[in-house]
């Protein structure tokens, strides 16, 4: 069972674990039609999805089957790692029993929400073209657009620290931000405690943890206690970042990641 989640832009799976029930007392008739469901995870970033994949989970039906390019395979993969790898692992088509061409309804849905479409298009857009250490490099572009001097690590090791930044014209002025940028899957809470440590021993007062495809639920509480010291950017965040600022990033930033606004009417 896999659910898009409308409140936090995040992804819901889990295995079903009991058949259908009609609650009749329920007082809330959209409450009525329940399936017991065993949720394994409720926060898998929509970042780790490929557009296909996202298509699919926006079809216009609420309940339905998946049978296009091996989705339920790169379903299972990705509650299993928390990554869909693409149809590229998968050489063979896949149909599930019982069903046929007719009933296929991975299409886009049919009154689709075009700021969504459009945020995951940005987010694909920026997973392929910045991936791994270019990550960092736009986030980079983005804290100096928004008045920060930044040094940038090069790639390999940098004993946690991808990015220094700070304010004034050596950038040594206050606040001065650790920035650790991981561009992979959910990372752990030893992620956030390496960060801590860092910030301290750099003599920091602040951190900024940009980590693409979320935080393991041990990772969200060690961030918890540490509000007024460490901020996390997941992908969302990073796309919000790059709408905010785009009109002062570099050209060669706006020539890899071409956006333009449109207006229309809001329904």
């Amino acid at each position: 069972m896999v659910m898009p989640l409308k409140t936090t832009k995040q992804i819901a799976m889990g295995h079903v674990a009991s058949g259908y029930v009609y609650r009749s007392g329920e007082l809330e008739p959209d409450k009525r039609h329940v399936v017991g469901v065993d949720w394994k995870v409720t926060d898998v970033s929509r970042a780790a999805v490929k557009q296909d994949l996202l298509y699919s989970l926006g079809s216009a039906l609420s309940i339905f089957a998946p049978t296009k390019s091996h989705a339920v395979e790169r379903l299972q993969r990705l509650l299993e790692v928390g990554e869909d790898p693409g149809t590229a692992p998968f050489s063979s088509p896949v149909k599930l029993a019982g069903l046929t061409s007719d009933d296929d309804v991975d299409e886009p849905e049919l009154h689709a929400d075009i700021v969504e479409v459009a945020r995951d298009r940005i987010t694909a857009r920026i997973a392929e073209e910045f991936a791994g250490h270019e990550l960092a490099l736009l986030v980079t572009a983005i804290l100096e657009a928004e008045g920060f001097v930044c040094t940038m690590s090069p790639p390999g090791a940098d004993r946690g620290i991808d990015i220094v930044a700070g304010r004034g014209i050596l950038g040594m002025d206050s606040p001065r931000l650790i920035v650790q940028v991981k561009s992979g899957a959910q990372i752990s809470d030893i992620v956030v405690r390496d960060l801590s440590g860092v910030i301290h021993s750099q003599g920091a007062e602040q951190g900024l943890l940009v980590a693409w495809g979320g935080l393991t639920k041990p990772a969200r509480d060690s961030v918890y206690g540490q509000q007024f010291r460490i901020r996390v950017w997941t992908a969302e965040d990073v796309v919000d970042a790059v709408t905010r600022v785009y009109d002062d990033l570099p050209e060669e930033i706006r020539s890899r990641l071409p956006l333009k606004r449109v207006w229309m009417m809001a329904e």
